[in-house]
């Protein structure tokens, strides 16, 4: 059983229908498949494995995604965030600037 894809726009949106899982042309693609009290052969054993780990890998895929998409948001706020506080860092330095020049102007003490 195997995970294809093809890394799309469609598969970069989210959206998982651009991945399908192909299963094995046995009779068993359903999972392990056996009567009560026998033993799975060695073939179903690695058939399930190998389903188990397509699974875990598209799951994977979508959780690394999401947080590839939650990093930048983060980092779009924070770059907004760092626009605004230079903004008001500029304003707040001329608004030092004009308080020195009125009393650079006066003599004496307070």
């Amino acid at each position: 059983m195997a995970v294809t894809g093809d890394e799309t726009e469609s598969a970069s949106t989210g959206d998982m229908s651009a991945y399908q899982i192909r299963s094995p042309t046995s009779s068993h693609s359903q999972g392990i498949v056996s009567s009560p009290g026998s033993v799975p052969s060695p073939q179903q054993l690695s058939e399930e494995a190998s389903r188990k780990r397509e699974l875990r890998l598209m799951k994977n895929r979508v959780a690394a995604k999401e947080c590839r998409q939650r990093k930048k948001e983060y980092v779009r706020d924070l770059e907004t965030r760092l626009t605004a506080m230079e903004n008001q860092n500029k304003k707040l330095t001329k608004e030092l600037e004009h308080i020195k020049t009125l009393y650079s102007g006066t003599s004496g003490s307070y």
